[in-house]
């Protein structure tokens, strides 16, 4: 990783930069794959998956009979740690839930919400060379615990046209409805538009390269929502004296070895912990089975070494990361500093991969800096909320009169009529 000492304030946006990718390039490749999907249904679906994931597929549905096969498969020590994941998860977001009580804001006026599941929702599980199982237990059991009907996920297959067990095995385990076999740009589609097989749902959910990124933007302009803008993975570690470099340089490491464009910061006022951690990363990078992407993805990142802890938190909120790291003996002092993060890991023993799988919390977040203005995935995000209002007779007249004043000002006649002639209905009884 570069060092790089001290620099001034002025020049911190310089270093806040995430990697660019060439845009109006991906823009059109994705978008083409949009329309074909929205024009030509399953049967580009199809050709997508040949020329992308070089399978050649009779059928987009996943049976159940792949789906008790995964079943054997999986072994029992992953299918007790998805349990243990499960559970937290579920604990995590069920203490999410809320009863909205009914406000009388004037005598005779009452209003309350509702938090009501969205109905049908997409999952997006990418399953290349990391086959993302842990994010289906993040995605599936808000929406199943929200109320959602419909839970349809989309996967990518491999050559044989076979998805991985784990990822068969946690969606058959947390109640996803439909398994596709497709994934990339196209698999978003397949959702946003609907296909003679893969049904349109209202929003979607899940991570994914530059192109599923991509296809997500275009959707949501299209009228589909989303779960939040996104982009590579990241992580930003604040590390004092107290820490130790050895978990300080795994945490990074863990992070990137994502992908080539994930963005690791470590920040430190001590220069000493900044060398003790460049050297473990030299240590514990060529031990790593995916060296090659963690090292591409490290020459894109940097560690930076700030005048004291509170530039390291400022510094921090200015980059806004995904995943924020404190690795220190005193972690709570930094709390009510921290404006800007999508999840917050305090103490040296509060890795990021706890987060990831099986903490509780969800590890669908923020990236790219949207953290100063985007939540991580919640319980929230599978619900919207409805309001509604209940008058009576007296509650018309307390604020009838104000309704009409205020409606004729605007020129809104016919909503000041819609009070007046209920005033004058109560006033004749």
């Amino acid at each position: 990783m570069k060092v790089i000492k001290n620099p001034l304030k002025t020049n911190w946006s310089e270093f806040t930069k995430r990697p660019e990718i060439e845009r109006n390039q991906l823009n059109q490749i994705v978008s083409d794959i949009m329309s074909n999907v929205k024009e030509n249904g399953d049967q580009a679906i199809y050709e997508y998956t040949a020329q992308f994931d070089k399978a050649k597929l009779s059928s987009l549905l996943v049976t159940d009979k792949e789906m008790d096969s995964a079943k054997s498969i999986v072994p029992k020590e992953l299918k007790d740690a998805i349990e243990v994941a499960k559970r937290n998860i579920e604990i995590f977001h069920k203490s999410q839930k809320s009863n909205e009580s009914v406000v009388e804001t004037t005598l005779g006026v009452q209003c309350w919400r509702k938090s009501v599941g969205i109905e049908k929702v997409g999952l997006y599980i990418p399953g290349g060379s990391a086959p993302l199982f842990s994010t289906i237990l993040m995605l599936a059991i808000p929406a199943k615990i929200a109320g959602c009907s419909e839970i349809i996920l989309c996967t990518p297959p491999d050559s044989n046209g076979e998805i991985n067990p784990a990822i068969l095995y946690t969606a058959s385990l947390v109640g996803v409805t439909r398994i596709f076999k497709t994934g990339g740009a196209q698999a978003i589609a397949a959702m946003a538009y609907g296909t003679e097989t893969v049904p349109q749902v209202y929003k979607i959910f899940g991570p994914g390269n530059q192109f599923v990124t991509k296809a997500k933007e275009l959707a949501q302009q299209n009228g589909v929502a989303i779960d939040m803008p996104a982009g590579p993975s990241e992580v930003l570690v604040i590390a004092d004296e107290t820490c130790n470099p050895s978990f300080v340089a795994s945490d990074l490491l863990s992070q990137a070895e994502h992908g080539a464009d994930s963005q690791v910061t470590l920040l430190s006022n001590n220069e000493e912990v900044i060398a003790q951690v460049n050297k473990e990363l030299e240590k514990q990078v060529v031990e790593l089975p995916r060296s090659e992407i963690a090292q591409q993805a490290l020459s894109n990142s940097r560690s930076i070494l700030l005048n004291d802890k509170s530039d390291c938190i400022e510094y921090s909120n200015q980059y806004a990361p995904e995943h924020l790291i404190i690795a220190s003996d005193n972690p709570d002092e930094y709390i009510d500093q921290i404006v800007n993060a999508g999840s917050v890991f305090l103490g040296n023993y509060s890795c990021e991969s706890a987060g990831d799988y099986a903490s509780g919390t969800n590890h669908t977040l923020p990236t790219n800096g949207f953290a100063r203005n985007h939540s991580g995935v919640s319980l929230d995000s599978f619900v919207k909320k409805i309001t509604f209002q209940k008058i009576n007779e007296i509650g018309i007249k307390n604020i009838g009169p104000s309704i009409e004043i205020m409606a004729e000002a605007e020129q809104l006649f016919a909503h000041k009529n819609a009070v007046t002639l209920r005033l004058k209905e109560i006033q004749n009884d």
